[in-house]
């Protein structure tokens, strides 16, 4: 199980933070302008500093120091520096259905939860959750790759035709898991990071995509 945007709200907390750096930027440069250089030094910090809050308050920093030069306030970076802290402490919000339909599926197989980004900010959303019970394993690692998912199926005993990833990214969390042999079920969020977007796989067939996280125990029940 992937855990952000599928378990619970992300996308709009740093989609919130967006809005309001743009906001902050509208005196020197048009919003389509700060959206695109944020995007690129974003791009360019993740190989750096990785996913999460942290990495994408630095990026604002650094991308307003390109955008304002010495026009660069200690009012705006107080002002960036509050949204990031804002990023790392906003409340955990399970989407519906999850805890129930979670709890099911931990009687039937053995659920581990693969999330990336800043570990200790995914460990306390996780305690957070309430889920952590249900989950055999926890692994939170720096990216999603098709080796990532072939070292976690050998790590936990089990043929890649017999695991399966549910998750919102088609790039992180389908794709990987599909390149390593598993199934994949894909629930999709409203809000898609530009970094996490891909094309669909066409005609796989360990592939699904669900309206809704309470539809993974019927696809369980088709591919069983």
């Amino acid at each position: 199980m992937d855990a952000d945007d599928t378990l619970w709200h992300n996308m709009r907390h740093f989609d919130a933070a967006e809005r309001a750096f743009l906001t902050l930027m509208e005196p020197f440069v048009e919003a389509g302008v700060a959206r695109e250089r944020l995007e690129a030094v974003g791009t360019a910090n993740l190989k750096l500093y990785g996913y999460g809050a942290k990495s994408f308050t630095l990026s604002m920093i650094e991308t307003a120091g390109l955008l304002c030069g010495q026009a660069l306030s200690p009012s705006m970076l107080a002002s960036m520096l509050e949204a990031g802290r804002a990023l790392c402490a906003h409340p955990v919000e399970l989407f519906d259905g999850v805890q129930e339909t979670l709890a099911g599926l931990s009687e039937r197989v053995r659920l581990v939860l693969v999330t990336k980004g800043d570990l200790l900010h995914q460990e306390s959303k996780l305690a957070a959750s309430g889920l952590g019970e249900l989950f055999e394993s926890v692994e939170i690692v720096s990216d999603k790759t098709a080796q990532t998912f072939a070292r976690l199926f050998e790590r936990h005993g089990v043929d890649p035709s017999r695991a399966g990833m549910v998750g919102d990214s088609l790039r992180s969390d389908i794709a990987p898991a599909l390149a390593a042999g598993g199934w994949a079920a894909h629930v999709p969020h409203a809000i898609t990071w530009i970094h996490e977007r891909a094309q669909e796989p066409s005609g796989h067939q360990r592939y699904a995509r669900l309206e809704r996280f309470q539809d993974v125990p019927a696809w369980l029940d088709q591919i069983a």
